[in-house]
């Protein structure tokens, strides 16, 4: 496993954060995600932060500045964001930059000369649970032509490393192996493998639950020949 350390990033659970590290941020990433008019009190729900009394009176300021609309609904105000605001856009892609972030990815992995058989991010990237500390953490599947310690392979894998701290300011880590080392953990029921199987988001080759099948597909084809 490779790692490359770094003291704090970007807040995968809250995005937006990285650059709205108020409350503010926290009460503009719910409204970002949402598809209908939330009171103030399911807005401080789903933020999960501040008081309910704070949060409102978040809302009543970005509500004056346009950016925040606010509607009756009997006897609740239902705040939405209002997505024709200048600011909006910004807002959006704030709040969505793990998306940026997979896509950087994979387009960085296209670029590489001696490309994976698979990667996938995992972990409190994919889950959202982390905080600013939280590792990034990515499966790397390496062709079995590919020796570990080959140069070109290294040097693709450290330069990824250094854009994933980079690009988030997190902690990185990959978990490298090849395919027969898979099969091995797949064999053995390595509880890693259920969290991959779980969590993986594929940022290159086919996807992780397509390649497991290959995988244990190959392993009961060896087990039949050699009995």
């Amino acid at each position: 496993m490779t790692r490359l350390p770094i003291v704090s990033g970007m807040d995968f659970g809250r995005p937006i954060g990285t650059v709205v590290p108020s409350l503010d941020g926290a009460v503009l990433q719910v409204l970002a995600g949402a598809d209908r008019g939330l009171s103030g009190r399911q807005v401080h729900g789903l933020a999960g932060v501040g008081s309910v009394a704070g949060v409102r009176l978040v809302l009543q300021r970005l509500t004056s500045t346009g950016l925040v609309q606010v509607t009756e609904a009997g006897n609740s105000l239902l705040y939405t964001l209002n997505r024709q605001h200048l600011a909006a856009q910004a807002v959006e892609l704030l709040a969505d930059l793990r998306t940026t972030f997979v896509a950087a990815l994979r387009a960085e992995l296209s670029t590489w000369t001696l490309p994976p058989v698979h990667a996938s991010l995992y972990g409190a990237a994919v889950r959202g649970d982390g905080d600013l500390g939280s590792d990034v953490d990515l499966l790397l599947i390496r062709p079995d032509h590919v020796a570990v310690d080959d140069p070109l392979w290294e040097r693709q894998a450290a330069d990824l490393l250094q854009t994933v701290v980079d690009m988030t300011g997190n902690p990185a880590q990959f978990h490298e192996l090849d395919l027969a080392e898979l099969a091995l953990h797949v064999t053995t029921g390595e509880p890693i493998v259920g969290q991959w199987r779980d969590e993986a988001v594929g940022v290159h080759g086919p996807d992780l639950t397509t390649l497991l099948s290959r995988v244990h597909a190959t392993r009961e084809l060896l087990c039949t020949t050699a009995g």
